[in-house]
Parts: structure tokens; sequence; C-alpha cells
């Protein structure tokens, strides 16, 4: 067998070959390794035969779409898979059949109503579901404990205790396990009582990823790239000055929502006086709670720009038509010696 783990950050991706027919699959796949992929796809003298998306993924943009344009190759996923480019939907059981590899399709919801794991003989591909020493997060859209529940310890941990896993995600260096280590080491699956489980799960507060919104757009549809979607946000956002904020804080009275759109960190760290909080990965998530009135002026601002002219771009686009953004970001700010204040928002 050929296998190749790909690590983009914390995302990992499969090329996994048989050695005799030269078939292929390629699991996870991310945007920016296409280049990668199709290298080692001619080092081997391999056949793409299917890309498989394990789920929905909000963390990162998959090169399914791009990477079957190059090739050929069907992507295949499970039948809830809201991309319209997914050409094979899968079933709970299936059997995708590359070359002398045999790879069963496991249903396995939670993460994602979408998610799937691929059994392939000593080892499982376990996208989200199962991570190293960990879990899938169940409070993205469409994730569900109880669900994820139910697929671990109905499914996934009644295999061979020495089936190796490999995960798509993992941000501590690590390249697999097996099912037997998890069960003894993983601290999630400590909660084998269903109602302790999801509770636990319920109460994680996990920052959501920076660029959610934009993820799951194109990994939905197939759609814009991040630097189509800021493209397109740059025409249509209107923009305040560093000058006009700095006047209107400097006075205490900014006359606007001013809506920090950095991770919890940075805010404590240091943010514009007067600002309120809302990650930027949580922004769709939360608006409704956090702005009730779309018809307040809003004005995002993040560490240099880009991200805070996404998410005016998206509010906008939710109904808040009086959204903005800084020209700008935090870094400019702190070089042009403007105040700071450190801490929660007052």
């Amino acid at each position: 067998m050929i296998f190749e783990q790909v690590v983009t950050g914390g995302c990992q991706s499969y090329l996994v070959g048989c050695e005799e027919s030269r078939a292929a699959v390629l699991i996870d796949p991310e945007l920016r390794q296409i280049d990668r992929y199709l290298g080692l796809i001619a080092r081997d003298g391999l056949r793409l035969h299917y890309i498989i998306d394990t789920h929905t993924h909000a963390d990162h943009f998959s090169g399914a779409k791009a990477l079957a344009a190059v090739t050929g190759a069907p992507v295949a996923a499970h039948r809830l898979s809201p991309a319209p480019y997914v050409d094979m939907r899968l079933e709970d059981r299936d059997t995708l059949l590359v070359g002398g590899l045999k790879f069963e399709s496991l249903h396995t919801p939670g993460h994602t109503r979408d998610s799937l794991c691929l059994l392939m003989a000593d080892r499982v591909f376990t996208g989200d579901t199962l991570l190293i020493e960990g879990t899938g997060r169940t409070d993205l859209p469409t994730g569900d404990p109880e669900a994820l529940y139910d697929s671990l310890f109905g499914a996934l941990l009644k295999l061979d205790p020495a089936t190796n896993v490999y995960p798509a995600h993992d941000y501590k260096g690590r390249s697999s396990s097996t099912i037997g280590h998890e069960l003894a080491c993983n601290a999630r699956l400590k909660a084998a009582d269903k109602a302790a489980f999801v509770e636990m799960m319920r109460c994680l507060n996990l920052s959501a990823p920076t660029h959610l919104t934009e993820a799951l757009r194109t990994n939905m549809s197939g759609g814009k790239t991040v630097a189509q979607l800021l493209a397109e946000a740059t025409a249509a956002v209107p923009f305040v000055s560093m000058r006009e904020l700095a006047d209107r804080a400097i006075s205490g009275d900014l006359g606007l929502t001013l809506l920090d759109v950095r991770e919890k960190d940075a805010f404590l760290a240091g943010h514009v006086p007067g600002a309120r909080h809302l990650p930027r990965g949580q922004l769709e998530l939360r608006v409704n709670e956090e702005l009730p009135d779309p018809t307040a002026r809003i004005l995002t601002y993040c560490e240099f720009g880009k991200i805070s002219t996404l998410a005016a771009f998206t509010l906008r686009t939710l109904g808040y038509r009086r959204a903005a953004a800084l020209d700008g970001g935090m870094k400019a700010w702190r070089e042009a010696g403007l105040p700071t204040a450190t801490g929660p928002a007052s």
C-alpha cells in the first residue's frame, strides 16, 4: 500500500494507493495543497479514483472541487453533504473499491450531520468524529452531541482496539493513534454515560474557526475562495477612517456599536476603548443575540483589516445594512499611539 499523510497546519489529509494497480484515493484534501497532491500522484504513478471529504469542513477550505476539475476523479461524500459538486453520495456501510483496497463508509453524525469515517484494513480515517485524545466539537452548524455519542460508543469504539486512527485534524504534531489508545487515554471518552457526555460537550466553550463563515459557504457550494470573497466584500462595504474612529474613542462618544472580531486573547490584551467583543467565527451564530437591532450602525475591526471587512460584509448580507469596517486594524491603531483598553469589555 502507498500511504502519504499531508499536514497543513492542524489539517491532515491522506493519499492512499494500491501498489499493484496504482489506483488511489485522496481523503480530506486542503485547497492550498493541490500542487503537492498532484506532485505526489505523479511521483508514484497513481490514478486518482476518488476524492473524499469526510464531512463539511468549517475550519479549512476543501480542495475537493478544484482537484476534481484537474484530475477528473469523482468527489465522494455522505449523501447528506450540502455540496452540489459531490458526484457520489455514500450511505452507511457502502464500499469503495480502489484497486485491491476496500474502503467502507461509516456514517458517524455528531460533529456534523454528514460526517463519515472510512474503514480500510487495519485503519480508520475518522474525519473530525474521533481525534487523537479528543473528539470533534458539536457546537457548529449541524453538530449534535447526542448523535456524536451514538457514533462513538455505538460504532467507532467497537472496532478492534488495534485499529489505527487517522483523523482529519491534530494540532499537537501527532500523526495517528489507535482505538485502544483512545479508549484508555481520551478524556472525553471517560464520560461513558450519554447524559454526562452530552453535558460535557455542551460546556466546552471553544473558540470558533476564524473563517467559519467563508469556509462553510465555500465548502457547501464550491464557490469563491477567501481572496475572491475579500475582493467582493471590499467592493461592497463602506469604510471608516482611523482618524474618525480615534476622535470618537477619545471623546468617549462612539455613536455606534464598535465590534472587535478578533479572538478572545487578542481582545483582552488590548482593544479600542468602548469596543464589544464578538469573534469573527461566531458572528453568524451569535449575531441575533448580541446585535438585536439590524438598523444600528456597526463598525467592525480586527488586527489587520481583512477579517473585519469580511465580517462587515456578512453583517450586511444578514440585514445589518449600516455595517461598515475600519480602514486599517488594531496593529495600525497601536502603531499610531492611540489609546487602548485591556481586559473584558466594560
